[in-house]
């Protein structure tokens, strides 16, 4: 069945790469990120498919009016992903609650806000189906990535949650949990990243395994099995291998 999904974070990283293959297996896409001309380069080669909704996703009237826009395109959704995101590190000796605030805001609130405009649209939609791009981060504490990770920590339970209360509805929900995956944020990143996969292949891996509509996409298996594995140790030890992993990542 080809669908009408909603796609955040469509202009670069997975979310373009996940658009490619959703869009060559027939799917309608409504696609949303900031940059409207990488995602009128997707709508020039999928006239027929592609519904433009681009905007700031961090801004609530802005995903109302993408919701508004959808709603008089198609008047549902039968699946909304939300990949839409962004990462900053903190440097303790120079801690900004402003930059908390900002990613938490990229993060969680604007996955909120499409929530609040998708749900309706969802109700209204064919086996109805809401995704969530979370992180391999919330298994583990990693040093300074308490902004980005208590930001997806939060997302986690959030939509954990939302799969109980919507069940009854009959929206299946489904978390994505990628590790390490070569996109232009985590090209920006300064250590080394373990299983790194590049971006093409996330985005396959996600797209299979979508039609199964599992609880959680969780990648590269050894990486997250390895962070799992590790999320059981007494909590002195995670401190001591955290100091460790602190410590490697300064030197040059």
């Amino acid at each position: 069945m080809n669908k009408r999904i909603w796609l955040t974070g469509a202009s670069s990283g997975i979310g373009a790469a996940l658009a490619e293959i959703l869009l060559q297996q027939g799917h309608r896409l409504a696609v949303s990120a900031r940059n409207a001309q990488a995602l009128q380069s997707l709508a020039s080669r999928y006239p027929q498919q592609v519904l433009l909704a681009p905007g700031d996703l961090s801004d609530r009237e802005q995903v109302r009016a993408i919701g508004e826009r959808i709603k008089a395109h198609w008047g549902a959704l039968d699946q909304v992903i939300l990949n839409a995101g962004t990462c900053e590190y903190i440097e303790v000796e120079h801690f900004e609650a402003d930059m908390v605030e900002r990613v938490m805001r990229a993060n969680l609130l604007s996955a909120s806000y499409c929530v609040e405009v998708a749900l309706p649209l969802l109700r209204q939609g064919q086996r109805p189906h809401l995704v969530a791009v979370s992180s391999s981060v919330t298994y583990l504490p990693l040093p300074r990535a308490g902004a980005y990770g208590a930001s997806k920590a939060a997302m986690r339970y959030l939509f954990e949650s939302l799969r109980i209360d919507l069940a009854a509805s009959g929206i299946e929900v489904t978390l994505v949990s990628p590790g390490f995956v070569d996109t232009p944020l985590t090209q920006k990143n300064d250590f080394p990243m373990p299983m790194r996969w590049p971006v093409d292949k996330a985005a396959r891996h996600i797209a299979q395994r979508l039609e199964k509509r599992p609880l959680e996409i969780a990648f590269p298996r050894l990486f997250i099995a390895t962070l799992i594995l590790l999320s059981h140790l007494p909590g002195r030890l995670q401190l001591a291998l955290g100091k460790r992993l602190a410590r490697s990542e300064q030197q040059p």
